[in-house]
């Protein structure tokens, strides 16, 4: 969650200029100009900001502060020069003697410059068809969905090819099938060849399945396999995909067809409910604190929580886990204390810092080889001062996210006592830029890092806007080392697309799991008052990413719970735990491949409401992450503290019966 960057550049400046003692007398009002403006991504614009008495006279002042919400879709500077970096809607603002403006801005996506056609994995016969998938592009990378392509073949005679991309084979040979869309045009070349298979076959003929199993499908002709054929299935509720991947969001029995030029064959799937549910049992609670409940880490008998607003890091003895007792707090120079986890051996931990009254945040290394009673044993701020949000321990490394560059920092940390860094990384943009000031802190706009994982070598770091961003540490793929991290793939998503204008919308947390990295983003309203007691409204999905060929990662599904918004996640033995903010807790089957929407699929194996009447904002879940220990799942909650469960024991099958005869 980036609060920090959220409070520093929309609430905690306006705050503070609007509370600061005017040099002169206070508006009645201040004028932004231009007060309505349509502008493109890359574009930079110059506003001024006007104030006027309650006469319409003019008052001499300057602004003390200029900002822009969301901070992740444009950033001003001391001078009301604005650099727009994602397309939606931007307020600009600017104060003058503590009275504040407000302009809007309608920044449009970029033109499609690039378009990717995924190629035929084997020739058509002629008669058959297949549909061609076009992906395309802006000049940054970003994927447009819904816009218009056009297709045409070079030579028809051999391949047509219709307005969808559904290309029909006419006769033996080469064509070469082009798609166009804005300023990107490609073309991928489609085979035709005789059809020598007399019969078609499927298999398997006929087969049983649970919602959310995906079924492979394949088909034989002449004694040979057939990559080439059209698939497709009847009836609403399940899909297959052309590489013969059949899942079914709905029970249901489904029949499956594949077509090779003038053969057809057809298969049967019988769909039976995933039944996984089960009860999440509620085991203990935290006290009832007068703080907001951020990160925790849960080891031996004990846990860590990080709190919001109050500098404290809080210790739990968690031997009874129906009656955590708080043991100690230790104070900090912090508006936020973020994250906080303790290496493998249990001895040092680390703590993130952001929002530090002397502008000193970075990271603090505990002594925890008392757990009961954390110590200091030093803080490593020198490259980091801006803050921190997320730190990945592994080994005698801890990797950070830099709030101010939006870089990643490796940290060796082999003497605690004298951490140093040893490596930087930092996905490169053109258009990133320095603003903010000395008062107020500086950042780097257009580049935001949020959350990394590291995990055989590699690092996975969830790079907001830029999605998904791979790095080798040490794993060797690209002869990366901790000290020379290097990049290995990048995967992005388009979240003005997915979210709409006016939300600070980007991937956040990150986490490996076998083949999968689960992606969840992190959407919240332009501005938001953390210290304020009411709901704060939230939307977000967690992307399922598909790394078994780790250098071309791939969207293979997704996780969305629709009345709420997606947090942090652990997945442990084929379970995903996680908290989804406003939605509560949540637990979910991702056993087996997965494909398709795990929460139409019935995968949800178990939820818990979080909200509490004496909650900071009552009645109302706002549940942070998970993590599973000794049997049991610790959910946290930002407005109601830990929650302590476990799941119950699957229940049993039916009896079966045999009828008497």
């Amino acid at each position: 969650m980036r609060l920090s960057l959220a409070l520093l550049l929309v609430c905690s400046p306006l705050a503070a200029a609007q509370e600061a003692q005017p040099e002169g007398p206070r508006p009645d009002r201040v004028q932004i100009s231009p007060g309505v403006v349509d502008a493109e991504v890359g574009q930079t614009l110059r506003f001024t900001a006007t104030a006027y008495d309650a006469n319409g006279g003019v008052i001499a002042a300057r602004p003390t502060a200029w900002f822009a919400a969301p901070f992740d879709v444009g950033a001003a500077d001391e001078e009301g020069l604005v650099t727009f970096f994602a397309p939606g809607e931007l307020k600009v603002g600017a104060i003058v003697n503590g009275k504040p403006g407000w302009a809007m801005v309608r920044i449009k996506p970029q033109e499609v410059t690039a378009v990717v056609i995924t190629p035929l994995g084997a020739p058509l016969v002629p008669g058959a068809a297949a549909r061609l998938e076009a992906a395309t592009f802006t000049k940054d990378g970003v994927p447009r969905e819904g816009v218009l392509v056009t297709w045409k073949s070079e030579s028809p005679s051999v391949a047509t090819v219709d307005a969808a991309g559904v290309v029909t084979a006419v006769a033996a040979g080469r064509a070469a099938i082009r798609a166009t869309s804005g300023q990107g045009s490609t073309t991928s070349v489609v085979t035709v060849a005789a059809n020598t298979v007399p019969t078609l076959a499927i298999e398997p003929r006929l087969t049983r399945a649970r919602t959310g199993d995906v079924v492979r499908f394949s088909a034989r002709g002449g004694g040979r396999a057939l990559p080439s054929v059209q698939w497709s299935v009847n009836g609403a509720g399940a899909t297959i995909d052309p590489d013969g991947g059949f899942v079914a969001e709905r029970p249901g029995t489904f029949l499956v067809t594949a077509t090779y030029g003038t053969r057809v064959a057809t298969s049967s799937v019988v769909v039976e409910p995933r039944n996984v549910q089960r009860a999440l049992e509620l085991v203990g609670r935290t006290p009832a604190e007068d703080f907001q409940t951020l990160e925790q880490w849960t080891f031996g008998d004990y846990l860590y929580a990080t709190s919001a607003l109050s500098g404290k890091l809080w210790v739990y003895d968690i031997s009874h886990p129906s009656a955590p007792t708080k043991v100690d707090a230790l104070s900090f120079d912090a508006r936020i204390l973020n994250d906080i986890s303790v290496s493998s051996d249990g001895t040092i931990g680390v703590l993130s810092r952001e929002g530090a009254s002397n502008r000193k945040n970075g990271i603090v290394f505990l002594d925890t080889s008392d757990p009961a009673h954390p110590k200091v044993l030093s803080e490593y701020t020198e490259t980091v001062s801006g803050g921190v949000h997320s730190a990945y321990i592994d080994g005698h490394y801890v990797y950070l996210t830099d709030d101010a560059t939006g870089s990643m920092r490796a940290i060796d940390f082999e003497n605690p006592k004298a951490p140093k860094e040893i490596g930087r990384w930092e996905l490169p943009r053109p258009d990133a830029k320095v603003f903010g000031s000395a008062e107020l802190g500086q950042m780097t706009g257009g580049r935001y890092l949020h959350d990394v994982q590291v995990k055989d070598g590699l690092l996975y770091a969830g790079y907001w806007r830029d999605g998904l961003v791979i790095l080798d540490v040490g794993n060797g793929i690209k002869g990366g080392s901790p000290t020379s991290p290097t990049l290995v793939s990048q995967i992005r998503f388009n979240y003005h697309e997915l979210y709409g204008p006016g939300w600070l919308a980007g991937a956040h947390a990150v986490f490996r799991y076998k083949n999968y990295v689960f992606i969840g983003d992190e959407v919240f309203p332009a501005q938001f008052n953390l210290a304020a007691r009411d709901v704060i409204p939230v939307k977000g999905i967690v992307h399922i990413v598909d790394v078994s060929d780790i250098e071309h990662p791939k969207k293979v599904g997704v996780y969305e719970v629709p009345e709420g918004g997606a947090h942090n996640m652990w997945v442990e033995d084929d379970v995903m735990y996680m908290g989804y903010y406003s939605a509560g807790a949540r637990v979910v089957d991702v056993s087996g491949e997965l494909r398709g929407d795990l929460y139409r699929q019935g995968r949800e194996i178990a939820k818990l409401w979080t909200g509490d009447p004496k909650g900071f904002r009552p009645n109302a879940p706002f549940t942070w992450g998970a993590q599973p220990h000794k049997g049991l799942i610790y959910f946290n909650d930002i407005n109601s503290g830990v929650w302590i469960t476990r799941l119950a024991p699957a229940p049993a099958a039916p009896a079966t019966t045999t009828a008497a005869r």
